[in-house]
């Protein structure tokens, strides 16, 4: 392998010179070739992206190269997208640093070039893991080199799909007040819990809301300074809560696992190739199924450095094989019941993942008694019960939802899901960053494709009426019709 060749850093200004270049030569974008379309005197835009963070800026990247506006509503002030900046604590990505994201297939525009440009190749060589608040600043910069359109400190309060108007419409609330949109296809790329939310068990409710959080709460963690603090889970969010508490100087933090171990292989890495990024979408249903479960049963391990970021203080507890049985608020404090023993806590924080949950989203009110899950179609084999599969939507080859009973929310299928729960249809392509620009380029695609059957009609009349001149007529002088001896009239006798 030849060494690479220490370069130093040529700064922003020429990486995004060669983008622009990189583009022109690509011809992109392409230019709108989609018809202008109102409803009752209001523009109606071909794509709303709800969603501003890695997944909803590269899908809108992917229709803009394609020639489909596609803005993008958010309801995070600007720059702070996404949870890397907010609620996100650890303190590198788990994801190799090679990986390209949200490039979309474009050098100039992944991770490595927005670094090496800045402060050189020897400076990448000698990078581990790349840094969350440096991958947000990654992310804003990606914003600014493509010029997306993005509408920030817009919350989202009801999609509701038109059928008769074939529109979806997205009510929102702004700054500047309440904001009506309509579109012809509307993405949700709005992340990990973007179907539901955190779930806790049910016994946290026993406690006063103010002794606990969900590890995906954004909280000012110095509160818990010289507090004892139990943290429920060993996962990446466990680790990372855990260590942030004990750096903002927690008395103590005990981790409560239910397993007699904590996993040691990260078995949805083995099973990544371009043959599964490529391949899960037209897999069997009973193959599907079993891959998802499997992973999921197996579960993740936490990163190396997240869980030493932990062990290095001593006042942290690996309590393995511990599972709640209780809990009560007892004097003043956190008393948590398990098969162990008593734990006494003045805080506690659950890192128990998310659930595909429409109860919790308000917001999705009108589409969720009408959303097809794979639980309304699909038996599972006996012995692969998996409640977040059950209840993934059950989307179509353009990560669209469909209805449970058809013609009950005509216009269902004009919103279409980029966020985790997609995986079980689409495979994990809608929200991870390692196959993130194929499921955008691929919900880009389809789209494009849809709009365009939408307008067929309007294109075919385009086509008859198009009249751009290739060749004028004076490139040829027409030939002299043949004797009628069958000799050119101008030969000799």
């Amino acid at each position: 392998m030849t060494p690479t060749v220490a370069a130093p850093p040529q700064g922003l200004e020429q990486l995004e010179a060669r983008l622009r270049q990189d583009l022109d030569w690509l011809d992109l974008p392409a230019r709108n070739w989609l018809p202008d379309s109102e409803v009752d005197g209001q523009p109606v835009l071909p794509v709303a992206i709800i969603g501003g963070g890695m997944g909803g800026m590269a899908t809108s990247a992917a229709l803009k190269f394609l020639g489909v506006q596609a803005p993008i509503f958010d309801r995070s002030p600007t720059g702070f997208e996404g949870p890397w900046a907010t609620t996100a604590r650890m303190e590198t990505l788990r994801s190799p640093k090679t990986l390209t994201g949200p490039a979309l297939g474009q050098p100039a525009l992944t991770f490595r070039a927005w670094f090496e440009s800045q402060f050189g190749t020897e400076a990448w060589e000698a990078l581990d893991k790349i840094p969350r608040l440096q991958w947000m600043d990654y992310l804003r910069w990606y914003r600014k080199a493509l010029d997306l359109e993005i509408h920030n400190e817009h919350r989202l309060l009801s999609v509701q799909p038109r059928g008769a108007d074939g529109v979806v419409q997205l009510d929102m609330q702004t700054p500047a007040g309440p904001r009506t949109v309509l579109a012809r296809h509307v993405v949700l790329a709005t992340g990990r819990d973007g179907l539901g939310g955190a779930w806790v068990p049910p016994v946290a409710d026993k406690l006063p809301r103010e002794v606990w959080a969900h590890s995906s709460d954004e909280m000012d963690y110095a509160m818990l300074k010289g507090r004892r603090v139990g943290v429920v889970g060993a996962g990446a969010s466990a680790m990372d809560s855990a260590a942030t508490a004990l750096e903002r100087g927690a008395a103590s933090v005990d981790l409560l696992i239910r397993r007699d171990d904590i996993p040691r292989v990260n078995k949805g890495k083995g099973a990544g190739s371009p043959g599964l990024t490529h391949g899960h979408l037209t897999l069997p249903d009973a193959w599907k199924w079993k891959i998802r479960h499997y992973i999921n049963v197996q579960q993740v391990p936490p990163p190396r450095g997240s869980t030493l970021r932990v062990s290095r203080h001593d006042n942290a507890r690996f309590n393995l094989g511990t599972r709640i049985e209780d809990l009560q608020w007892v004097d003043g404090e956190i008393r948590a019941l398990t098969n162990k023993g008593v734990f006494r806590f003045d805080f506690l924080i659950f890192s128990t993942g998310f659930r595909i949950d429409w109860s919790q989203r308000p917001e999705f009110a009108r589409l969720a008694p009408h959303v097809r899950a794979w639980k309304d179609r699909f038996t599972h084999p006996e012995g692969e019960d998996d409640q977040e599969l059950a209840d993934s939507p059950d989307l179509g080859p353009v990560f669209e939802l469909q209805e449970k009973t058809p013609g009950e929310c005509p216009g269902l299928s004009r919103v279409h899901v980029f966020s985790y729960p997609a995986a079980l249809t689409q495979g994990t392509i809608s929200g991870d960053i390692p196959a993130v620009s194929v499921g955008a380029q691929r919900m880009a695609q389809g789209l494009a494709g849809t709009l365009y059957a939408e307008d067929v009609q309007w294109h075919y009349d385009n086509l008859q009426t198009f009249e751009e001149p290739e060749v004028f007529g004076d490139e040829w002088t027409p030939a002299e019709p043949p004797s009628q001896d069958g000799l050119p009239q101008d030969a000799s006798s």
